[in-house]
């Protein structure tokens, strides 16, 4: 048999490469393939002819195909069709009735085309299926392209080499991608906004057959750069039904509202998680810094990428002086994810930051938030001091600014100023709220900082200007001493320490401890000072002195203070000590160790009606006296003792050296950074 006379020559094909397994489509229409010779008769009978119309080769070879396949009413028709395609060799297609071998009729699906072989014989090939499958396969096949364009769902299908076949237009909707711009073109080249890689992913779904179904993804598709969108993605491997893998498909599921639903959710319960994180860690000091260390802290990374805090420097404390022109800011402390950002340096913890005019200047003005979502390329210079600082900042990618004022008590204290260089979200109202409220509450503890630093400021002058200067020359003696504040975090106390020069070349050693503290605590303790330097004046007995300040301290608000008050004869090499509620002093001679006198310790003044005894002990040249307050040995982690022991040793180490510098190396040796309490220390040495 030759070629088909409606085939068209030089028609041309694609080139193929060897034989790949077939297509199910023909298998499941089953398609009957029947030929006729000249006179109508069955000269080649298909298994699926045997199938469709129920003989088989043996009963059909050699019979006339109308007698055998069709009813008598239909035969003369069939014969008339015959005789024409035989006539013109124009193909016939059509559906005809036939009659199968069990009786029954079938309505047949027909496709009827001349043959021509090389000896010149003519032949008929019918090629048929029945009906009802070609109608459920056109069915299937419209309903399945009705579905496809109507689905709410993004769907694609892509070939073996991952390229787009088709798109309908849910997909097109969902990721604002035409069809036209995805057909034929590789999910490498049209995904480029997705973090992960889509095309691996894809690729072993189509080589295992493993199946993805509802993993969501979160991107930001071309269409919508400034928002998060969220899909639910399912990969399949698509197979005709011989198994043969034509390509994959994927379904996509806008899922964004559920999504941002859920993110709100999850922010509204970090907003709270970080408002009680406030709460609970900014303000744990008294001190400035640490509080506004603290602020900057806790907004990043949650809220912004660099925080700055930023406290007029007139509303500082000792800063009070006038200021006109641009309003002049200390940046307290600076934050950043990174320290390698430009906030870090657009606004150093270091000297005086003027703003002329930006947004950080109106925020304060106006006392309302200033909220930027965007920043173009001329913003920067908005929101930092000087051009470099701008450069800096716009060199580092920030492209959204906030800045909330500190308002507290009525007064506007600075701003905390807001960036976001990494984060992709540009601050919005509800970051400007909930920013506002951080700022409020740190406004309040900032402000207490303040003003425990006036007070403490003050405090200390006070008793700094109390503490007396130390004789140059004393008859005999030779004598260093020092005061040291309690940390910032606690108030100022009432330590202090004198040296009192009196008649016949002795001298009265005074160390005193004002328990308390505050301005009230530095009053008291200038009060008994200048009452012990008064009766020292009088030349009393230390027993009578002690007893005399006791009286005294009835009257005061201020009534439990410890004090040792010595008084030291050069003539005659002695000291007389007499202790009310005060830790002994330290005894230093040459070639032994320091050690404590055990003296009777007496009751603190204040307590009242309790005797003090006084000790007498030998002083010679080259004997060394450590006088000193419990803020130098007490602490909340070690015993006394053993505290004590530490003191003995540094004492006996330092030996022999100036009083000075023995004073600053058991300083040193036994004062904690940020000590909890005062401490003064006073050291004499008898001389020749």
């Amino acid at each position: 048999m030759g070629t088909t006379d409606s085939s068209r020559a030089g028609m041309s094909r694609p080139a193929v490469g060897p034989a790949s397994p077939p297509s199910g489509l023909l298998d499941l229409l089953s398609v009957a393939a029947v030929v006729l010779n000249t006179e109508g008769r069955v000269v080649f009978w298909s298994p699926q002819a045997e199938e469709l119309f129920g003989y088989t080769s043996t009963e059909a070879l050699g019979e006339h195909a109308a007698l055998l396949t069709v009813h008598e009413e239909h035969q003369d028709e069939v014969v008339k069709l015959f005789a024409e395609v035989m006539e013109s060799g124009e193909d016939w297609a059509g559906a005809f009735p036939v009659r199968h071998k069990d009786g029954s009729t079938r309505l047949v699906e027909f496709r009827n085309m001349r043959l021509l072989d090389d000896l010149g014989d003519t032949y008929v090939l019918g090629l048929a299926a029945d009906q009802a499958v070609v109608e459920q396969v056109e069915r299937d096949a419209a309903l399945a392209m009705r579905l496809v364009s109507q689905s709410p769902l993004g769907l694609a299908i892509l070939d073996r080499d991952l390229r787009y076949l088709a798109v309908n237009p849910a997909l097109e909707r969902i990721s604002g991608q035409s069809a036209a711009d995805r057909l034929g073109r590789s999910v490498g080249e049209i995904l480029t906004f997705l973090d992960t890689d889509p095309e691996a992913r894809l690729r072993h779904v189509l080589e295992t057959g493993e199946s993805v179904v509802n993993r969501e993804i979160v991107c930001r598709p071309p269409s919508d750069p400034d928002h998060e969108h969220a899909w639910s993605v399912s990969y399949y491997r698509l197979e005709d039904s011989a198994g043969r893998v034509l390509g994959i498909a994927y379904s996509v599921i806008d899922v964004t509202e559920r999504h941002r639903a859920a993110t709100e959710a999850a922010r509204a319960r970090q907003r709270l998680d970080l408002i009680a994180q406030a709460s609970a860690c900014v303000g744990t000091t008294l001190d400035l810094e640490t509080t506004a260390r603290e602020l900057a802290d806790i907004v990043v990374p949650v809220l912004a990428d660099a925080a700055a805090v930023l406290v007029l420097d007139d509303a500082l404390p000792d800063r009070m002086t006038p200021h006109t022109g641009p309003a002049r800011f200390r940046a307290l402390a600076v934050h950043a994810v990174h320290s390698s950002d430009a906030a870090c340096t657009a606004d150093p913890v270091t000297g005086l930051v003027d703003h002329d005019d930006p947004l950080i200047s109106q925020c304060v003005r106006t006392r309302r938030p200033v909220l930027m979502p965007r920043t173009a390329r001329p913003d920067p210079a908005s929101i930092a001091r000087h051009a470099e600082s701008a450069s800096l900042l716009a060199a580092d990618g920030v492209h959204s600014y906030l800045a909330v004022p500190l308002v507290a008590r009525g007064e506007v204290l600075g701003a905390l100023d807001l960036r976001r260089i990494r984060n992709p979200e540009p601050f919005d109202d509800d970051d400007a709220f909930l920013a506002s409220e951080l700022a409020a509450r740190a406004a309040v503890c900032i402000d207490n900082a303040r003003g425990y630093q006036t007070q403490r400021h003050a405090a200390l002058t006070l008793q700094r200007s109390l503490l007396p200067e130390p004789p140059s020359l004393l008859p005999g003696l030779k004598v260093a001493c020092r005061y040291q504040p309690a940390g910032a975090t606690s108030e100022i106390g009432g330590d202090w320490f004198d040296a009192i020069p009196l008649r016949g070349d002795k001298t009265a050693l005074v160390v005193g401890d004002v328990m308390g503290s505050g301005i009230n605590a530095a009053a008291t303790m200038g009060q008994l000072r200048t009452a012990a330097r008064a009766f020292a004046e009088l030349d009393l007995a230390p027993a009578e002195a002690l007893r005399h300040l006791d009286h005294l301290t009835e009257g005061t608000e201020q009534t439990i203070t410890t004090c040792i008050y010595c008084v030291y004869d050069p003539h005659r090499g002695q000291c007389q000590i007499c202790l009310a509620g005060h830790l002994p002093p330290a005894l230093m001679r040459v070639g032994q160790a320091a050690q404590l006198l055990d003296l009777p310790t007496g009751a603190p003044l204040g307590v009242g009606g309790v005797p003090f005894e006084a000790a007498t002990i030998a002083f010679r040249p080259g004997d060394e006296l450590a006088l000193y307050t419990d803020g130098l040995v007490e602490t909340r982690s070690e015993p006394i003792d053993v505290r004590l022991n530490v003191l003995l040793d540094a004492l006996s180490t330092a030996c022999g050296r100036d009083p000075e510098d023995t004073c600053d190396r058991i300083l040193e040796k036994l004062r904690p950074p940020g000590g909890e309490d005062d401490v003064a220390l006073l050291i004499a040495r008898a001389q020749s």
